[in-house]
């Protein structure tokens, strides 16, 4: 790294304060830890992470195939809004697991679970281990892109992400895909 002028990005503490309740649903957790030998887009992952921008606390939403480690989806929102943005069709999905955040527990995420027939799979209650693809996930994005910027609103963090996703799908490496990046293994699973 030092012949190349390259440095770590270091992850600074930052909070978040809530009063948030835990979901309580009796959902079990059918993911549990099996994290690896899905079908493309039959395994999502998904939890929050929040960005302060003029005054207000934003949504960053990440769905991650389980599949590649990909991000599939994502937002960046007041509101919750990932699956809007999915390239493919959520009948293709058939597990969909969160952690027990009261973010995961609504109205709206029941319908589309309901509707194209997707299992919710939840983590344990305070286990992070049980969503840790997403946790690690969101650990890198903070490092990497949450506190190397500012964001002037929350259309600016909106770009800047679509950004940030593009590079992480087309050009990072991934450490469990033998250190090629998402998309080339998507088309070449199987190859190496």
């Amino acid at each position: 790294m030092k012949q190349n002028d390259l440095m770590s990005a270091y992850t600074k503490k930052k909070y978040k304060p809530t009063n948030c309740k835990v979901n309580e649903d009796e959902t079990p957790n059918i993911l549990n830890r099996r994290f690896d030998g899905h079908r493309p887009h039959s395994h999502l992952v998904s939890d929050l992470t929040y960005v302060f921008i003029c005054g207000k606390w934003n949504y960053i939403c990440l769905l991650i195939d389980l599949y590649n480690r990909e991000i599939v989806g994502h937002a960046a929102v007041r509101r919750k809004a990932a699956f809007a943005t999915l390239p493919f069709s959520l009948f293709e999905i058939e597990v969909f697991h969160a952690d027990r955040g009261s973010e995961f527990a609504n109205e709206r995420i029941d319908e589309i679970l309901e509707v194209f027939e997707i299992k919710r799979s939840l983590s344990r209650k305070e286990n992070p281990y049980d969503n840790a693809v997403i946790e690690s996930m969101n650990k890198i994005l903070k490092k990497e892109f949450i506190y190397q910027h500012s964001f002037s609103n929350l259309y600016d963090l909106q770009l800047q992400l679509n950004d940030y996703v593009h590079w992480y799908n087309h050009k990072c490496l991934h450490g469990t895909l033998e250190y090629i990046c998402h998309r080339w293994s998507s088309e070449n699973r199987g190859t190496f």
